[in-house]
């Protein structure tokens, strides 16, 4: 296990020189992003699923569905407008944490899954459905953000690449899957309203 994991691998403490976690290091020297270095991987990696060991993307996506879905016994539909501030602060907060654990990390580091969770917000936007239309949602969005067609891949390198570009591409697939989701949900009567 290498040198520094355990409470050096959270805390950076002078006997703290190379914590890691799942093979990722996560403490370096003091750099310009002030966020605190745990707070900057729990919301990169959406609370540590970037760090499941197969496809964390689709673990990400699907916990987020499963979160959706608890909010949504919880407290019933989400108002579109709270739905829309949700994303925003998601998107806003994605690409600068993005672009700092690209730099640590190198290009589009896997353990960045907090795109997905806009990708995934962006596909349930206004969709009037259960957890049928939730799980479809789910399939489409993964479906669109692997094979990134009509253009998303190139959203990947909008404002030169970084946090923007991996925000983007994933924002963009969610805007199809949410197109095919609404599609999906009608023409299966999955609608929870009429």
């Amino acid at each position: 296990m290498p040198s520094g994991f355990g409470r050096g691998a959270f805390f950076c403490d002078a006997g703290a020189r190379e914590p890691y976690i799942g093979g990722h290091l996560l403490l370096v020297s003091h750099e310009r992003n002030p966020m605190p270095r745990p707070l900057l991987y729990a919301l990169g990696s959406f609370f540590w699923t970037g760090f499941a060991p197969i496809a964390p993307a689709t673990v990400a996506s699907f916990a987020f569905t499963v979160l959706w879905y608890l909010g949504w016994i919880a407290f019933g539909p989400f108002p579109l407008v709270w739905q829309l501030v949700g994303l925003v602060a998601v998107t806003a907060i994605g690409i600068p944490v993005a672009d700092r654990l690209e730099e640590i990390h190198g290009e589009d580091p896997s353990l960045v899954v907090i795109d997905e969770i806009a990708g995934m917000q962006v596909t349930f936007l206004a969709l009037n459905a259960g957890p049928m239309g939730w799980l479809a949602g789910f399939f489409w969005f993964r479906f669109f953000d692997i094979l990134k067609p009509l253009g998303v891949r190139r959203l990947e390198k909008l404002g030169g690449g970084g946090g923007l570009g991996i925000m983007a591409d994933d924002i963009g697939a969610g805007v199809l899957a949410a197109m095919a989701t609404q599609v999906t949900v009608r023409l299966l009567g999955w609608q929870v309203m009429p």
